[in-house]
């Protein structure tokens, strides 16, 4: 596409079920969340494009509200919204929902634009085996103490080095310093299940980060670990020191904050 042509950026917000995807980002003989949807928007669009997106999910994990941007020409950015929706609804496979279009200026990226991603991971606790939350919830076959996990939730609020949380490669020679928000651990219910809820917000997050946050507060919970411990894996900035990566059906990426009025809805849709 010719630079001269470009006059803005084309946003998507999308959700997808993660069971039967290897992750967001493209993978060779691999099927991808950023694969489909290429292949919709260059149908749709009759051109090549290149995405980018607020935060690539691993295999497994869900979205209610991704969001994933790309360079667009003034003729497209004409185009109905309404009819364009339609189109990539057609286009893309039962598993992904385009939930939103929008129109933002040149140079916009969801990824680097990004001002705050939040995330839920979801926990079915007891014998009783989850039946409407069982494709995006960890079912735990035990008791958790939720108010010790709450506690212990606190001290992975701001800045630290999250490196203890962090796939041990993909931390290689790479900084792992992240500001954490806020981390809410509450009991919850959704279509008649109680669940665990561990809702994390940040500015950005390593990779298996909120698993593991996830997987290390359920040791907490379980009367494994003191609340204190959070502390000392913290300090120890080593992957072992922490508890295991939860499973990635529990995990859903929620949705991003960006700046006020950054992302302007299609007319139409």
């Amino acid at each position: 596409m010719d630079e001269e042509l470009l006059d803005g950026t084309m946003v998507v917000r999308l959700g997808y079920r993660g069971a039967d995807f290897a992750g967001f980002a493209e993978q060779p003989g691999q099927r991808t969340v950023a694969g489909e949807l290429r292949r919709a928007l260059e149908t749709a669009l009759r051109r090549s494009v290149e995405l980018t997106c607020a935060g690539r999910t691993d295999a497994g994990v869900h979205a209610l509200a991704q969001y994933v941007s790309l360079p667009a020409t003034t003729e497209e950015l004409a185009l109905d919204g309404g009819r364009l929706l339609r189109s990539l609804v057609a286009l893309t496979p039962d598993d992904i929902s385009i939930r939103g279009l929008y129109q933002a200026p040149a140079g916009f990226s969801a990824r680097f634009d990004a001002q705050m991603r939040h995330y839920r991971y979801r926990i079915a606790v007891g014998e009783a085996r989850p039946v409407l939350a069982w494709d995006h919830a960890w079912w735990y076959r035990g008791n958790l103490d939720v108010a010790a996990m709450a506690e212990a939730a606190q001290v992975l609020v701001g800045e630290h080095d999250f490196k203890s949380f962090c796939k041990a490669v993909s931390a290689e020679g790479k900084p792992t310093s992240r500001y954490v928000e806020s981390v809410v651990v509450r009991e919850v219910e959704e279509a008649g299940e109680p669940l665990v809820a561990i809702d994390v917000a940040g500015n950005a997050f390593l990779h298996n980060m909120v698993r593991t946050m996830a997987g290390t507060l359920v040791e907490v919970g379980r009367g494994h670990r003191e609340p204190g411990w959070i502390s000392k894996v913290l300090a120890a900035r080593d992957r072992k020191a922490a508890g295991p990566c939860a499973p990635a059906k529990g995990l859903v990426f929620v949705g991003v904050e960006y700046p006020q009025d950054a992302l302007i809805p299609w007319q139409g849709v």
